[in-house]
């Protein structure tokens, strides 16, 4: 057989003279089709020709919608919501057939259909709709840019990271159709809480309860958080759960599958792969899923007719955004409890100071459980106190004292042991090597640093420090130093040569380990659930912890305690947990006492008096030197506005991660903080964005960095 035959064997195929033909009769043709670049020439639709489009072009000074002509052909497709593909950049001269042409083609969204625009030029027409699926609704329009403008940041950049990636696959198949709501479950654990069985009842019956939840140590934490849910989703509503990571992800998941079975809800994590993520997130647009639960990017899910809210652990950093304009996962689910009216619930073991602002103010409520009940569940927490120094001489500077090495050695008869070590990053920069007070200024109370190992300074303000003394022990030396997890783990190993020592952390985090003897040596956040509790744990070098350069240096520092020491046994079994810190901290005297609500109210009425955040409003502003400082004098700040700084800012070591504020590589950067009384955060927020977008737009050199409410401030 020829190869000509071959050729006409196959399906749909002629001979050559014949396909020319065909090309060139369709080439010929008359038809009156328009361009997919330009559609000069095309005729528009009828009704609402015209589409206003977000463009995704990140940048302040381009922070508006922008009008395009829709041709008739497109008209059915391009509904509000959906992606389209622009034509971006062109300017008003290149018009031709009535038609703006030129540019370059650039990803958007369609926000609404008008009749006409208030351009009274050229419009360019929609390059295409590349699909009709309508992924920006309203109400997810609206949040967003509720939080553009909280944050002093882009609308494009806020919806880039609320919509994901469109997976073409994934939007082809349709969603499972809804199921109907379930019946309203009973209370279960929640009535360890005084309020609990009510805030169920009210979540049930279609109420917007708001509370500040301080749960009560153990396991049983993702089943009430499945409890909520169920009571929600028995309203007809809808609920969405946001956790720092994909562990405690996995463990909600679990709880709602348990409580609710398969069907009714989603799971939205980094681990689910872009397909699937994209799967479940439309079968939530959709309606198909009532309820969700996921991480950060999670705070944005288009959930219908919304009821709950629930984040978990907010202190938590994963909860901050990396990416602009920084979001934080607490504050936009407080945006959405108030623009849609439902009910908020923010939980942890622990207590941040803006949960208590919360509660102080009035917008919460708080659900705590009785001290009866508390001293049920939690560990007894003990200390390396004056008596333990009494007996044991070496204690006052050994890493384990004879208290800590007694109850490994007691705990390892039944079960696991935990051992938490900070991680590197925790090292202050300075303290007092006697009594390892953290060293601070005497005009702003911020960290004192010495940069050059030879003269301090404040990281705060910059000012100079020159004759230092411990306020508490009247000490004039420094240090800082830590043992990391790893040398733990190897003197323990030698210390307990019969007992497996495993360890978690970084690179390497263990979701669970089985109840049988064992040490487990875990940085903070890494610590592995162990199966019926751990018997006892220990939490070494406290001091470094509350000697973080942090204004949230105590509050963080309990955090971390209270998450691990929630994993041992109460005291019912027999659990303990020893904490070697210097007893009289008021962090470890809170852990000692399980308060940390009584904790975060403390620290919340001393920052009031310092106008210190989240009483007083911040932001920093980054960039080379000088920059920081040249911007803020033009930027029209409020009058109440107060500029600490600037102060320089460390740089990115070469070869490791740049975390958020440093400088890149080889460059001195700088960067002023700027404060506010309450109330005007909003107007801080405003002359900040409209300065940079102005500095934006004259095309500046040097960058200026700018980022509302920052985690870190020194």
């Amino acid at each position: 057989m020829s190869s000509e035959n071959e050729q006409s064997a196959e399906p749909g195929a002629g001979p050559p003279e014949q396909l020319a033909l065909i090309r060139e009769t369709v080439r010929r043709a008359k038809v009156p089709r328009a361009k997919p670049r330009t559609w000069r020439g095309a005729a528009l639709a009828r009704e609402l020709p015209v589409a206003r489009v977000l463009v995704n072009k990140g940048v302040l000074h381009l922070d508006q919608f922008f009008d395009y002509a829709v041709p008739e052909e497109l008209d059915a497709d391009a509904r509000p919501g959906v992606r389209v593909r622009v034509r971006f950049g062109a300017g008003g001269r290149n018009v031709q057939g009535g038609r703006r042409e030129g540019g370059g083609l650039i990803d958007g969204f369609i926000v609404e259909r008008r009749a006409d625009s208030d351009y009274r030029g050229a419009l360019a027409a929609l390059a295409s709709v590349v699909s009709p699926e309508p992924v920006l609704g309203p109400d997810l329009l609206a949040l967003c840019r509720a939080v553009a403008d909280r944050y002093a940041g882009s609308l494009a950049d806020v919806v880039q990271l609320a919509v994901p990636p469109r997976n073409g696959r994934a939007e082809s198949r349709p969603s499972p159709e809804p199921l109907p709501p379930p019946p309203a479950p009973p209370p279960g654990s929640w009535e360890r809480y005084a309020q609990g069985p009510a805030f169920l009842r009210a979540l049930a019956e279609g109420g917007a309860p708001r509370a500040v939840w301080t749960a009560l140590p153990g396991p049983h934490w993702p089943a009430e958080i499945a409890g909520a849910v169920a009571a929600t989703l028995s309203s007809g509503r809808g609920a969405l759960v946001v956790v720092p990571d994909g562990r405690a992800a996995a463990r909600v998941d679990a709880a709602l599958t348990e409580a609710l079975g398969t069907g009714r809800h989603a799971l939205l994590t980094a681990e689910s792969g872009p397909e699937k993520r994209y799967r479940q997130w439309l079968a939530v647009r959709r309606g198909s899923v009532r309820a969700i639960v996921g991480t950060r990017a999670a705070m944005f899910a288009p959930v219908r007719d919304l009821g709950l809210v629930v984040v978990w652990d907010d202190g938590d950093s994963s909860h901050s955004d990396d990416n602009a304009p920084f979001p934080h996962v607490r504050e936009v689910l407080e945006l959405r409890a108030t623009q849609g009216r439902c009910g908020f619930l923010l939980g942890g073991t622990s207590c941040t100071v803006e949960a208590a602002q919360l509660v102080e103010s009035g917008w919460a409520l708080p659900l705590l459980a009785d001290r009866e009940r508390l001293r049920r569940a939690a560990p007894l927490i003990r200390t390396v106190g004056d008596g333990e120094l009494a007996r044991d001489g070496a204690a006052r500077s050994a890493r384990l004292p004879s208290l800590a090495w007694g109850a490994v050695r007691d705990g390892l008869r039944s079960g696991p042991v935990l051992v938490q070590v900070p991680r590197r990053g925790y090292a202050p920069r300075l303290a007092c090597e006697r009594c390892r007070t953290p060293a601070r200024c005497r005009h702003c109370a911020g960290p004192l640093q010495a940069p050059d190992q030879r003269d301090l300074d404040c990281a705060w303000c910059g000012r100079p420090e020159g004759a230092w003394q411990c306020a508490e022990c009247g000490s004039f030396r420094l240090r800082a130093q830590i043992v990391g997890a790893r040398r733990t783990a190897e003197e323990l190993g030698r210390a307990f040569p019969a007992v497996p020592v495993r360890t978690s952390g970084r690179d390497h985090v263990l979701d669970a380990v089985p109840g049988a003897p064992a040490l487990v040596v875990s940085t903070p956040g890494a610590e592995p659930v162990a199966e019926g509790g751990y018997a006892a744990a220990l939490l070494l070098d406290g001091w470094a912890m509350l000697g973080r350069p942090d204004l949230r240096a105590g509050e963080e520092a309990l955090r971390r305690w209270t998450a691990a020491a929630a994993l041992v046994r109460g005291q019912d079994e027999g659990g303990t947990v020893v904490i070697v810190a210097e007893p009289t901290e008021r962090a470890v005297q809170a852990l000692v006492r399980w308060d940390p609500a009584g904790f975060a109210r403390r620290e919340l009425a001393e920052r009031a008096e310092l106008g210190f955040p989240p009483v007083s409003r911040m932001a920093s502003v980054t960039g080379p030197v000088d920059a920081p400082a040249a911007f803020l004098a033009g930027a029209g700040l409020p009058p109440e506005a107060e500029i600490l700084g600037p102060v320089p800012v460390p740089s990115a070591e070469p070869g490791r991660p740049r975390r958020p504020g440093d400088a890149p590589p080889g460059e001195s950067w700088e960067r002023a903080l700027v404060r506010v009384v309450p109330g005007r955060g909003a107007a801080l927020a405003r002359a900040l964005k409209t300065a940079l977008a102005a500095r934006m737009a004259k095309g500046a050199a040097d960058p200026v960095r700018i980022r509302i409410d920052p985690p870190d401030i020194g």
